[in-house]
């Protein structure tokens, strides 16, 4: 099952970031997927590895992109990408410490409800800003 339907809502008109929101997306739901099918906690801790690691590139070169233009809700919008981080970085200690009450319903219901509402709401808004 997939965790995120992708919709052209979510593009912001700038090819680099969308081309790595589409990537993201593929990824998590890959993680889903590995998660509903009791992936070893080897495989699942290296996939939540990779899932923070890319969400964190992704999220600076969003960053890089918002100082470049001078945009004006920069600092809110980082302090969300920060917040998210910090949420998956809690679920990824949580699994390492082998707290696995409703992990997966965690992860994902977490991922889904950021992804939609930050595509919706900040990068709508980045992009409409921008005039990219």
């Amino acid at each position: 099952m997939t965790l995120i339907e992708w919709r052209e809502e979510f593009e912001t008109g700038i090819p680099d970031v969308d081309h790595e929101h589409r990537e993201l997306v593929e990824l998590i739901n890959s993680l889903h997927e590995q998660l509903g099918n009791r992936a070893d906690p080897e495989t699942v801790s290296a996939f939540l590895g990779e899932v923070f690691a890319r969400i964190s590139a992704h999220f600076a070169l969003e960053e890089s992109i918002m100082r470049k233009h001078g945009y004006d809700e920069y600092e809110a919008h980082k302090a969300e990408h920060e917040k998210l981080l910090d949420d998956i970085r809690d679920i990824m200690d949580d699994y390492e410490a082998g707290v696995y009450e409703a992990f997966e319903d965690r992860l994902a219901s977490r991922v889904r409800d950021w992804f939609v509402d930050h595509f919706r709401t900040k990068d709508a808004r980045l992009h409409k800003k921008l005039g990219v």
